[in-house]
């Protein structure tokens, strides 16, 4: 294959945009291994960066999208991996420094490569992809923290999203009373089916302006920020547990000490980008063994490369739910 059918962004007139285009294999990416792509997956990071919208994600243009991608080793100058070997590479400077997962092709750093672990597809992969890998993270860091069944609710916020419906589907299957929080009513037969044992309406919470509010919660998972994040602050139980690995809501965040140093409450930052090769390699085992989602074929659906424009503009907009896998063949 001389060339691959790939999702390629460019900047032109200091306007961002994309278009599927028919790139040489030989100009795609840097890297030891280089595999035929199977599929890609849609993250609201990409929607970011392909549109524009919410500042210059990109830093070098034109790029290949998608900061996922899963599929079949064709050639490795790394004695790791070899031609047939099934592999995931998601995040680093995939689809932001790096050419991407939109692309029949991808080549990328051995280093950056994880072996497809014993029970998932590479279609189970990439219907996780970043968000089941930061839901998986987020579970492994707050569990590492204490968080356990029996301590009391689990709320998890912005529920539809990829992330978060995924980690409904993880918690309530580990046996977590989870609380889905949305603003989304006609969704809530779909969070049910996930798991959720209570669904808040978010335009019913009165998030209060007090320090600290009447204890509810042992534990969250946050993909909104700003000023719910903050509600959710000033509402955790002593030595309550929050994950932060979203900013749907704003990048700001407006609380007091008074959680921390009254509550013991801790907030864990999830940085899903850069992780360390043990630890990433550990949540993906968990991904396909106590943390497989039982209910992927409803969280996913299946696109294609010239669906994505269309897709990103409703994602920006929040007019989606679940995840988009993005098949290459």
């Amino acid at each position: 294959m001389e060339h691959a059918k790939s999702y390629r962004i460019f900047n032109e007139n200091n306007k961002i945009e994309g278009r599927v285009s028919d790139v040489p294999v030989a100009d795609i990416g840097r890297g030891e291994v280089v595999f035929k792509t199977a599929y890609s997956s849609v993250n609201f990071k990409d929607a970011l960066a392909a549109t524009g919208v919410g500042g210059k994600i990109i830093r070098n243009y034109p790029l290949i999208g998608g900061i996922d991608a899963a599929g079949t080793v064709t050639s490795s100058s790394d004695a790791r991996f070899k031609a047939g070997d099934e592999i995931i590479c998601t995040s680093y400077d995939m689809g932001v420094a790096h050419d991407g997962g939109f692309s029949e092709v991808c080549r990328v750093p051995a280093d950056w490569v994880v072996p497809l672990p014993k029970g998932l597809t590479l279609f189970d992969a990439m219907a996780l992809g970043t968000a089941g890998y930061t839901a998986g993270l987020a579970v492994e860091l707050l569990e590492l923290n204490g968080m356990a069944p029996n301590n009391g609710k689990v709320l998890v916020n912005g529920a539809t999203g990829g992330v978060a419906s995924l980690a409904i589907d993880m918690l309530a299957a580990l046996g977590y009373p989870v609380t889905a929080v949305t603003g989304k009513v006609a969704e809530h037969d779909f969070l049910r089916k996930l798991g959720a044992a209570e669904i808040l309406d978010r335009a019913s919470i009165d998030f209060g302006t007090r320090p600290l509010e009447k204890p509810l919660w042992a534990a969250a998972f946050d993909s909104v920020g700003g000023d719910q994040l903050a509600w959710l602050t000033r509402t955790m139980q002593p030595q309550g547990l929050i994950a932060s690995f979203g900013n749907a809501g704003g990048i700001d965040l407006k609380t007091s000490v008074l959680p921390f140093i009254l509550r013991g409450v801790r907030l864990i930052g999830v940085d899903s980008a850069v992780t360390p090769m043990v630890l990433r390699k550990r949540v993906w085992a968990r991904l396909a063994s106590d943390l497989k989602p039982r209910h992927l074929a409803d969280i996913a659906q299946v696109i294609g490369l010239a669906d994505l424009p269309d897709y990103f503009a409703r994602m920006v907009k929040g007019g989606i739910r679940g995840r988009a896998v993005v098949r290459m063949s």
